[in-house]
């Protein structure tokens, strides 16, 4: 990575690593101790009448919202699996629709070669080739007519052949195009429960919190730093680091580039960019930027990409989290990844270990 872009990385770590909490002092992307939250003295005025929750509530609290927004993951990557797989039918279906249109009219032209032999033997006095060959005297004409049997009936054969296969194969694309429109429906109506599921899991979040005071809130978001230190902190402390020395390749710096300059913008579920993004669909246009088609979803990277050992990643590579491969973001070197969190938050840098790692997959060669 170059200095430039390493400055820009380090000067946007900078600006949010009182959010993202990214290491312990003293190691790459050091995070200052956390300042402690100011408590209630007797006889202040709180925001409002009820009495501040304490912290193991808040825990609490923060753990559900956590399992919520998990969930609302798991349903994202089902929806954007089940969009993926309905365009890919949907194009599939086209494509049979035209081959029944071109079989069509293959099979009038087929029809129309039929009726003109047809007609042909109607003006000739409606005798067979076979009975007029019969009736001439001319020898050279016999052996000519013969000639021109044999071709008419391997000319007909032929066609009545051709008829039947073009017959069959319209048979065949009207099958499976039923087929497609069934699989198709059933994407919809997966699709449809996955996004019902979505806004369900969001929306009891967005109701836990709205339910908390400002001064509750600020303590969240305390408790939510403290956690990612605490797991960055033991991630840095297992010496990962002293291991990892990879360069980007060309494709590897285009991809995160591409990503960081998405910094900032709101995560949406199903978003693909330009404006918003989820996880996955931030990582596979940072990599389809960069010349590489990837799979939509975290569970489709982590399924069909290469693996590749934590000691070996290398700026670009993704990293998968969570046991289920809900959520995926795009190492960018010194233990920090750019990733799209959750509904309410923006593009943004953290900590490589500030959730738990499932593995480390690599876009390209």
């Amino acid at each position: 990575m170059g200095a430039g872009k390493r400055g820009l990385i380090t000067a946007a770590v900078t600006l949010v690593c009182a959010v993202t909490a990214l290491a312990a002092p003293g190691t790459a992307f050091a995070a200052p101790t956390p300042t402690p939250t100011p408590t209630a003295t007797p006889g202040s005025t709180p925001d409002s009448t009820s009495t501040p929750l304490p912290d193991k509530d808040l825990e609490a609290v923060r753990e559900k919202l956590d399992d919520l927004y998990h969930d609302a993951a798991v349903a994202t990557d089902a929806y954007n699996a089940a969009e993926e797989k309905a365009e890919t039918q949907s194009a599939q279906i086209v494509a049979l629709a035209k081959k029944i249109v071109e079989g069509k009219e293959k099979l009038d032209r087929l029809k129309d070669r039929a009726g003109a032999a047809a007609r042909a033997q109607y003006r000739s006095g409606g005798l067979p080739d076979e009975a007029q060959l019969m009736l001439s005297d001319d020898p050279q004409q016999f052996l000519d007519g013969a000639g021109r049997v044999l071709q008419g009936q391997r000319g007909t054969k032929a066609l009545i052949g051709e008829m039947t296969r073009t017959q069959q194969d319209l048979e065949q694309y009207a099958r499976d195009a039923s087929a497609q429109w069934q699989k198709l429906e059933e994407n919809r109506k997966a699709k449809a429960k996955a996004q019902k599921r979505i806004e369900k899991q969001i929306a009891e979040a967005e109701k836990l919190e709205s339910q908390l005071e400002k001064e509750e809130k600020e303590r969240l978001a305390e408790l939510e730093r403290q956690a990612a230190l605490k797991a960055q902190t033991a991630w840095l402390g297992s010496g990962v680091l002293d291991d990892i020395s990879g360069n980007a390749s060309a494709q590897g710096q285009k991809a995160v580039k591409y990503a960081t300059d998405q910094m900032g913008k709101p995560y949406e579920w199903g978003a693909e960019g330009p404006t918003s993004y989820d996880c996955s669909g931030l990582t596979s246009q940072a990599w389809a930027s960069a010349g590489s088609a990837i799979p939509r979803t975290s569970q489709q990277q982590w399924q069909q990409l290469k693996h590749v050992a934590v000691k070996d990643m290398r700026p670009g590579d993704l990293i998968i989290y969570f046991g289920d491969a809900s959520h995926v973001a795009m190492y960018i070197g010194d233990g920090a990844i750019v990733h799209a969190p959750r509904p309410g938050r923006t593009v943004t840098v953290a900590g490589a270990g500030s959730m738990p790692i499932l593995g480390v997959v690599r876009p390209d060669a």
